[in-house]
């Protein structure tokens, strides 16, 4: 490398105004000191300074005022000492410690988390709340807070947890909801991710996440939300008041190897592109499959393609997930062979594993995902590889560039990966620029407040409102709507679902005067109950009616047998474990929301109420104990808690300690102490170790 002749270039490019091209330029020089093992010459650490990469800066052969401004631009994130923050980050930070609210737009790799710790660290707020669109962001978030801040404040993730004197809030929209009325004050509201309150570039839950912000916006003193890749934001009811800043301040370069038009249709020719990116690569790799079956294409075609690995970490995963799931399980055989697969319907445990397997050295070396890799985790690769155009179960609908530039936003890695290779194997979308639109759709019109002041309703809205009023009052009563109101009972967040529940029930009181079977432990009192709630929500159950009943009440028996014995029983349904994983989450959400609804409804309108707390408690947490169902969000798998609770080293069947209380217990006992149970296998104390490492 001719470093006198590259660093020309940067600054050229920045004597003629073009910093970011200045910056890409500077980017690939720091890549090939790095590739050369060598340390920056003064030259290099001053056009660092100039184009505002301060972290990059290397103090020992820095002159004074590289040094001096590596210094100034340190702040406090949590860690025990200081980091350098970019220019932009530094900027960003300043906004917020003036007491701004800022919607912020900004590339993956920008390293806006650091702005959040370092505002916790500086500010020392006495209440944070995060919303996150994901149980798995929640969990890494959880993580990084836990370790840098579990001793100052109380980190909450879980519903109905206790509130100290000082927290921070880690939730996905719909448990942020059910906090509303609990947490009166909040110093910093923030929401990850926030395009997805858009009906255009979120999904069905843009219905609750638009409910959560403006219900918990009333009570914040600070907004902070953070997209990718917006280009202007639209005035909206959602960010009403807020800066927003378009920060195109990228700290990694992505090379785009487009072989999409060579390829064309030809699926022989695409396989191969991939085959010789695994194998000749260096580095992690993220391939983006889109859909399910596309998972299952690409699981067979690296199957029958790559070698086992013989022994090692991968081999104890092997074994593991053999015993405890499936040995025939696709999964199974491709983590042999450096492989796993991301998808928003594993078990969480299994799912934060994989990630862990994927960031440690000798791990997994490729991770084939759906969409959920680049909502659900903040990891990213040296090498990302567009496999598919699609998204969703289906994969009828074209990804669209928004999230197009999301995903191959997950090449490169800040101080880690200063280039990352995106490989283009099927047709990109077209360019375009993402203004971003937040309406609030008809579905969340009906619950809403119209006496909040900050959102300004057209006409039209107002009409809506009072429809949903005039209905519902008129099935409930003007008292039972407006407690059902003020309590803020209602788990769904889709107006026209609520109105349907309501008049199920109202109008048909007899379908539901035995509701309190649901209680009994003899499944067969359950069926006609369990129909009657399907019916409600009739579209997305992925099964016949009938067989799902069946389903449900198979997995009374989650926490008494194992996995591989209940996937036997529910054979005579056609249901494979990548279907028992997507029913069983059907269940603890779906079902039990139904559920938590009409009884709330029910108990409006009948002097003689019934309580259904058992039930809905049984299937939210999927049949398993109350704990071993939340320890699986902070990594522990169902398995091993089983394990620990026949060692009779602790109690995780037991209803009443909170789920802080179960963790201290954990902390009490000290991670040698779990890991001295006999019945702990090689991968279990893996997993014991990762739990261990998130709750420290």
């Amino acid at each position: 490398m001719d470093v006198f002749e590259a660093c020309s270039e940067v600054n050229d490019r920045l004597t003629s105004g073009d910093e970011a091209g200045a910056r890409n330029a500077l980017i690939r020089v720091l890549a090939d000191f790095k590739k050369e093992d060598s340390t920056y010459t003064p030259l290099v650490n001053r056009l660092i300074r100039e184009v505002g990469l301060f972290p990059y800066i290397q103090a020992d052969t820095a002159h004074w005022e590289e040094r001096f401004v590596a210094e100034a631009f340190k702040a406090d994130t949590g860690d025990g000492g200081e980091l350098t923050l970019h220019r932009e980050q530094s900027r960003l930070l300043g906004l917020l410690l003036g007491g701004e609210s800022v919607a912020v737009s900004a590339p993956t790799s920008f390293g806006k988390s650091f702005v959040i710790d370092a505002f916790v660290a500086i500010k020392k707020p006495a209440n944070v709340v995060v919303i996150v669109p994901t149980i798995a962001l929640a969990d890494e978030t959880r993580r990084r807070i836990q370790r840098k801040f579990g001793q100052q404040y109380r980190i909450i993730t879980t519903a109905n947890e206790t509130l100290a004197k000082r927290n921070i809030l880690i939730f996905p929209q719909e448990r942020a909801i059910r906090y509303a009325q609990t947490i009166t004050d909040i110093d910093l509201l923030i929401v990850d991710e926030f395009y997805k309150a858009s009906r255009n570039l979120g999904d069905e839950r843009s219905v609750s996440l638009i409910r959560a912000i403006l219900r918990l916006s009333r009570v914040a003193k600070q907004r902070y939300f953070l997209a990718p890749n917006i280009h202007e934001l639209q005035e909206n009811p959602v960010t009403k008041g807020m800066r927003f800043e378009k920060l195109d301040f990228n700290t990694v370069v992505l090379d785009r190897i487009d072989l999409s038009e060579e390829i064309g249709g030809d699926q022989e020719k695409k396989s191969q592109a991939l085959l010789d990116v695994v194998r000749t690569q260096p580095g992690k790799t993220l391939i983006y499959a889109g859909t399910y079956p596309n998972i299952a294409r690409l699981s067979n075609l690296l199957i029958s393609n790559l070698p086992m690995e013989a022994d090692g970490l991968l081999k104890s995963f092997h074994d593991w997930l053999a015993k405890n799931y499936d040995p025939n399980w696709s999964l199974t055989e491709l983590v042999r062979r450096g492989v796993g697969v991301h998808n928003g319907s594993l078990h969480r445990s299994l799912a934060q594993i994989q990630i862990r397997l994927f960031d440690e050295e000798v791990g997994l070396d490729q991770l084939v995902s759906t969409s959920s890799i680049i909502e659900g985790v903040n990891t990213s690769a040296q090498n990302v590889v567009l496999w598919s155009n699609l998204s969703g179960r289906s994969g009828t609908a074209r990804i669209n560039d928004f999230t197009f530039k999301n995903i191959i936003g997950r090449g490169g890695r800040m101080l880690r990966h200063f280039v990352g290779n995106i490989f283009i194997l099927a047709e990109p979308p077209d360019e375009s620029t993402t203004a971003l639109d937040i309406e609030i759709p008809e579905a969340a019109l009906g619950p809403l407040d119209t006496s909040n002041s900050d959102v300004e309703f057209t006409e039209d809205q107002l009409a809506a409102i009072q429809q949903y009023r005039d209905d519902m009052c008129s099935l409930l009563g003007v008292d039972g709507y407006e407690s059902l109101q003020a309590d803020d009972e209602f788990q769904s967040s889709d107006a026209r679902l609520i109105l349907r529940i309501t008049r199920a029930v109202a109008e048909n009181p007899g379908t539901w005067n035995g509701l309190r079977n649901l209680n009994s432990n003899d499944p067969d009192r359950w069926d006609h109950y369990l129909y009657e709630l399907i019916k409600l929500q009739p579209q997305g159950w992925d099964i016949r009616w009938r067989d799902y009943v069946g389903f449900v009440k198979m997995l009374r028996s989650n926490w008494f047998a194992t996995i591989p014995q209940l996937l036997d029983e529910v054979s005579r349904y056609n249901v494979d474990l990548d279907k028992f994983f997507r029913l069983e989450r059907l269940t603890s959400f779906r079902l039990a929301s139904l559920l938590s609804d009409v009884v709330s409804v029910y108990n409006r309108l009948n002097t003689r109420t019934v309580d259904l707390s058992l039930a809905i408690s049984r299937i939210a947490h999927a049949f398993l104990p109350r704990r071993v169902y939340q320890l699986e969000e902070f990594g522990l798998p169902r398995m091993i808690s089983k394990k620990l609770q026949l060692s009779g080293l602790i109690d995780l069947e037991s209803p009443e300690p909170e789920l802080s209380d179960t963790l201290d217990q954990f902390r009490s006992m000290g991670l040698g102490r779990v890991l001295s149970v006999e019945s702990l296998d090689e991968f279990d104390k893996y997993c014991v170790e990762y739990f261990f490492a998130g709750i420290a």
